[in-house]
């Protein structure tokens, strides 16, 4: 997975996350879960995104491991919000041009990581 930061490109990561709070802004399950301000949480989740996808090592030269399941802990996190955060996720990866085999490999990733971050 290391290798596709550069097959996705900067920009498109920062378009994903960019388009991924769009969606958050309008749903009613993860709203209430994110800050007021969005413009921080999407700036994280684009640092994120190109860290772990093979990026620069930026999110956690700044805010340490990534510890995914502790930072949403406090939040319920059922089958629906796990849905509605793929349903944005995959509006995003939708709108962007990418190879159909690193959209996989994304796409694999998010599935992944939304069941992990599963608590309820």
């Amino acid at each position: 997975m290391n290798n596709l930061y550069h097959q996705i490109g900067h920009d498109n990561i920062l378009k994903i996350a960019h388009l991924f709070y769009e969606g958050i802004k309008e749903d009613e399950i993860l709203k209430p879960m994110y800050p007021k301000d969005l413009i921080p949480a999407e700036e994280r989740f684009a640092l994120f995104l190109v860290q772990v996808f093979g990026g620069p090592t930026t999110y956690s030269d700044q805010r340490g491991h990534p510890r995914l399941r502790m930072r949403h802990f406090p939040y319920e996190i059922d089958m629906k919000a796990r849905e509605n955060w793929m349903l944005h996720i995959t509006n995003a990866m939708n709108a962007i041009e990418l190879e159909e085999g690193v959209r996989a490999s994304m796409m694999t990733y998010f599935e992944r990581a939304s069941v992990h971050m599963m608590n309820k």
